[in-house]
């Protein structure tokens, strides 16, 4: 996958609600515009990133599988 990140969060072994608390914190010290990477292998992961962006008004780009954890991919636009 072809996306230009400009942060990379790394969230392998981290149970919920903890990516999601941690992008949100990553989200608040970047600007409009920049893409964070997240890295998780929790299971929750899948459809709480896509709820935590539609709540909050940020883009979700895509999600790639890697085989032992998956990266997602977030806009922000807020």
């Amino acid at each position: 996958m072809d996306i230009q990140v400009d942060k990379v969060q790394d969230s392998i072994g981290q149970m919920c609600p903890m990516p999601i608390a941690f992008m949100a914190k990553n989200m608040r010290t970047m600007e409009t515009g920049q893409v964070l990477e997240i890295r998780a292998d929790d299971e929750g992961a899948h459809s709480d990133i896509p709820a935590w962006c539609e709540q909050t008004g940020n883009e979700f780009l895509a999600e790639e599988d890697c085989g032992d954890y998956c990266k997602y991919y977030v806009k922000k636009t807020v």
